[in-house]
């Protein structure tokens, strides 16, 4: 998926959420562009994950508890009705699991450290915290531009 559809597809919900859960939009745009690689993920473009969201835990008001497994014995994942609700519970399990990262959103370098040096990311899985953190802080700079040119009421 091209950068500015990417932005111009997920940015309204991305705010949404930004607003209702106290996180900063671009970094959090960020984050799901990293996850999803730029929207073109499995999990993103058939079931509105953006997160890698495992299906564990209780259905929420965003995911009534539908899940999907990829492969044969391997992880299930969350699926949801649409990128709306898949935003809303990926900033939900942020601000609920990484307050400390949610709270210094505004500072993407500050975020990025937070997020990076926390259980989010799973060095068993194979992801390297450093270069999350520096992708993560690269990604805000890059999201930022390109909201300011498809949103220009969107203010940093």
């Amino acid at each position: 998926m091209l950068k500015e559809i990417f932005v111009q597809s997920y940015y309204p919900q991305v705010k949404e959420a930004g607003i209702k859960y106290g996180i900063n939009p671009v970094v959090l745009l960020a984050q799901i562009a990293i996850e999803t690689g730029w929207g073109e993920s499995v999990l993103c473009k058939e079931h509105f994950n953006f997160g890698g969201l495992t299906g564990f835990g209780k259905p929420s008001e965003f995911w009534p508890g539908t899940k999907v497994q990829l492969c044969e014995k391997g992880l299930t994942y969350r699926s949801y009705p649409d990128a709306r609700n898949g935003i809303l519970d990926m900033a939900r399990l942020l601000r609920s699991s990484y307050a400390s990262a949610c709270n210094v959103s505004n500072v993407p370098a500050a975020y990025a450290q937070e997020i990076a040096y926390s259980r989010y990311i799973s060095e068993v899985n194979g992801d390297n915290r450093d270069n999350y953190k520096q992708l993560l802080v690269k990604l805000s700079a890059t999201m930022s531009k390109l909201i300011a040119l498809q949103f220009p009421e969107h203010k940093d």
